[in-house]
């Protein structure tokens, strides 16, 4: 597919899943075609069973997946080596009270190898694959890199990669772009041969890129987790039994052991209401799943954070991340982001419930965003 056509299709793409041409659940992701969000949107959700969408910018991602135009988006998360894609936190933030109905519902992770793809000079051999660092290192030919004037690629690959285009690329022209299949499509396009990407393999064979280095990532377990989003609703749909079937094999990959709690899990998973009354819940659902949460608490009052944080303390649910961008309400307050574990409808002791009521209470604003099965 040219990159005129995947432009075309991107452009087109969500007028072509109106509501009544939909025959699959359709996805979107964060295009274009062959982007990392691509390759984990393919890695969870089969093209025999979802329409797959790509999209501009994350903020398309969140605003067609609430307007209902698509059942599920796919959105970057986090990165192992990176931290926290920005982006996306913002948008949770929800600042403007835009996405009321997204939560989270699953979560990916994807093994994250880049490359710098570009157009290689007349006087190198193309071998078509281009040497690793570690080859680089080993005496096997140093890289030539001197035709380049500019790197394109998200900011994320670049922090990812900051130790390649700093001992290889110093002074060269980085320029921040939406994905790192866009990365690659603005470095093809560019007939000099002076444009760069940092990218993935896929994305070369898709534009015809050449490997002008590969493996670059600053380290080799380089791993980004990314969030599916859906719309909160009561009851589960019938055609979301594909996202359950899905998830329950990865589970089984993932080595999670069978299902907890059977139908009433699968509703919990998607967001529905209830525990599955009647249903045999695993006693260690709390270590099995995960939720997201954000709050804000009065920034000068002693003891505010404190408070909240006790609540997840006193209801013994392990905390596993916490973070907080700008409010934007005033200057130098937040919105605070816990991720922990335990899941708002799986919760046979009750423990998410209390906790997010009690936080409720105490903070100034809270806000549940989503709950989902353990991949790691």
């Amino acid at each position: 597919m040219g990159t005129e056509q995947q432009q075309q299709q991107q452009q087109n793409g969500l007028r072509a899943v109106a509501p009544e041409a939909k025959t699959k659940p359709t996805v979107c992701f964060l295009g274009p075609v062959s982007s990392y969000t691509h390759q984990a949107t393919l890695d969870t959700f089969p093209t025999d069973k979802f329409d797959l969408i790509p999209v501009e910018n994350i903020k398309d991602i969140f605003e067609t997946t609430q307007s209902g135009r698509t059942t599920y988006g796919v959105v970057p998360f986090e990165n192992s080596s990176n931290g926290s894609v920005v982006f996306t936190l913002d948008l949770f933030a929800d600042r403007g009270g835009e996405y009321p109905d997204l939560c989270a519902c699953a979560e990916i992770y994807l093994d994250v190898h880049h490359c710098l793809l570009g157009h290689l000079p007349p006087s190198q051999p193309r071998d078509g694959q281009g040497k690793t660092v570690e080859e680089e290192e080993e005496g096997q030919g140093g890289f030539e890199f001197s035709h380049i004037k500019r790197v394109y690629s998200h900011p994320q690959a670049f922090g990812q990669c900051a130790r390649f285009l700093r001992d290889h690329l110093r002074g060269v022209e980085t320029v921040d772009v939406s994905s790192t299949s866009r990365a690659a499509e603005l470095a093809a396009a560019d007939e000099s041969g002076q444009s760069a990407a940092v990218s993935s393999a896929a994305a070369a064979k898709l534009v015809g890129l050449d490997f002008l280095a590969r493996d670059i990532e600053d380290r080799k377990d380089n791993t980004t987790r990314f969030f599916v989003l859906r719309r909160r609703r009561d009851g589960v749909r019938e055609d979301e039994s594909a996202l359950r079937d899905v998830l329950d094999a990865r589970r089984r990959t993932a080595g999670k052991g069978k299902r907890a709690g059977g139908e009433g899990e699968a509703q919990a998973e998607m967001g529905g209401g209830g525990e599955g009354e009647g249903e045999k819940l695993d006693p260690d659902v709390y270590s099995q799943t995960k939720s997201l949460a954000s709050f804000t608490v009065p920034h000068r009052s002693p003891g505010a954070l404190a408070d909240v944080l006790e609540c997840f303390r006193r209801a013994r649910l392990n905390l596993t991340s916490i973070q907080s961008r700008p409010s934007l309400a005033e200057p130098f307050q937040y919105v605070v982001f816990v991720e922990f574990e335990g899941h708002r409808f799986r919760d046979p002791e009750g423990r998410v419930s209390e906790t997010l009521q009690s936080v409720a209470k105490v903070a100034r604003s809270s806000r549940w965003l989503g709950s989902w099965d353990s991949m790691r």
